[in-house]
């Protein structure tokens, strides 16, 4: 009765080893191929539950998210001009059809990686081979990267993967080029300042100069305003006096010789030398009047 137990207890877990292993799942993430004796015989592409023979078919998973590419080390490229650039690149890349993948990479992810880098890199060789460095660092750079994706997702398209993008993180001249242009930028940069700095000298000479017309301007019309002031006031002052002379000519006549001798005798100490008779003392002599 044991040996009977024994005997229907392997029994069923044969079954449940054999169930256990014709069951697999399959992730949103990935892709699956079933292998039978080494021949593919079903690609699932979609998420879920499945199923396969044991112990005479095998899975393997493929991983159907976006990869990157990143090269370790910029390429140096030629330009029409004869010039070398390094360019730092990168590329974003997917399994679009697993059966066709494992066909022509044998599912070796590092061998995929080496024919799309190959691929772009030659592609990048001749974009950069037609065109300025200008061109290749600002002017048509988007262009490059537009060219490059279409031509090499064509060529990837043949392992079954996809280009979804390639970029070009970093376009810029070696070092020993560089140099150079560093240095014919400074003198280009140290030529404008000195033209900037002669222009702004002129036009501030023509500003003080300018200015000193205006001042001169100002001043001379300044002067014109007060000798005419001065000329109209000692105008109206002489026509005071006039008036005033005209009105009373003797009293006048003695108010200027009061004003004379309170001049001529305000400090003692002045001796002042004139004939008896003069007539700076006839107001002196004659006091009736």
């Amino acid at each position: 009765m044991s040996s009977r137990l024994n005997i229907l207890g392997g029994v069923l877990m044969l079954v449940l080893v054999a169930l256990a292993s014709s069951v697999f799942t399959v992730d949103q993430r990935q892709y699956a191929l079933v292998f039978q004796l080494g021949e593919v015989k079903r690609e699932v592409t979609e998420a879920g539950l499945n199923f396969k023979i044991p112990l005479i078919q095998n899975v393997r998973y493929f991983d159907r998210r976006i990869l990157t590419l990143d090269s370790a080390d910029p390429e140096r490229f030629i330009t029409s001009e004869k010039k070398n650039v390094l360019v730092d690149s990168y590329i974003k890349w997917r399994i679009i059809d697993p059966k066709l993948y494992y066909i022509s990479v044998s599912g070796d992810e590092a061998r995929a990686r080496t024919r799309l880098s190959q691929t772009v890199n030659a592609g990048l060789r001749e974009e950069f081979g037609k065109r300025l460095v200008h061109d290749v660092i600002s002017g048509e750079r988007d262009k490059i990267m537009e060219q490059m994706r279409e031509k090499a997702d064509v060529d990837a398209r043949k392992i079954g993967v996809q280009i979804v993008d390639v970029r070009l993180k970093r376009v810029e001249l070696p070092d020993e080029v560089s140099g150079a242009v560093y240095r014919r930028m400074e003198a280009e940069r140290k030529r404008v300042a000195n033209e900037l700095r002669s222009e702004g000298a002129a036009e501030a000479e023509k500003i003080r100069a300018d200015a000193d017309r205006q001042r001169e301007i100002l001043i001379a019309e300044a002067y014109r305003d007060a000798q005419k002031t001065k000329g109209e006031g000692d105008a109206k002052a002489a026509a005071t006096y006039g008036e005033a002379f005209g009105k009373n000519p003797e009293f006048y006549a003695f108010y200027r010789s009061l004003e004379a001798y309170r001049n001529s005798f305000a400090n003692k100490s002045d001796v002042l030398v004139v004939e008896p008779n003069a007539d700076f003392f006839k107001y002196m002599k004659n006091q009736g009047r």
